[in-house]
């Protein structure tokens, strides 16, 4: 239930703010929301995956962690950010 390797290497290439970046906070953010957009998917058809449910809700944690942190660094890449993903808040 995890994104491919090809789907990573998309987001990695997409939101990386330098050549190689893959452990920045747009990076991190943007792979932990394509796993949630492949999770959400897959529970619409799976109901009573609770396991998977409970993995579901620490991605979404994780994700706001870092928003938060980013948020809390610079406004501006933020909002971008946000913008990008198409997340509300």
């Amino acid at each position: 239930m995890s994104i491919t390797a090809a789907e990573k290497d998309r987001v990695i290439k997409e939101f990386a703010t330098k050549e190689g970046d893959t452990g920045s906070p747009e990076v991190q953010i943007a792979i932990l929301t394509s796993r949630i957009t492949t999770l959400t998917e897959h529970f619409k058809t799976h109901k009573k995956d609770n396991h998977g449910r409970r993995g579901l809700l620490m991605m979404v944690a994780q994700r706001r962690k870092l928003l938060d942190y980013l948020k809390g660094k610079n406004e501006a890449r933020y909002q971008d950010l946000i913008k990008r993903l198409g997340i509300r808040r």
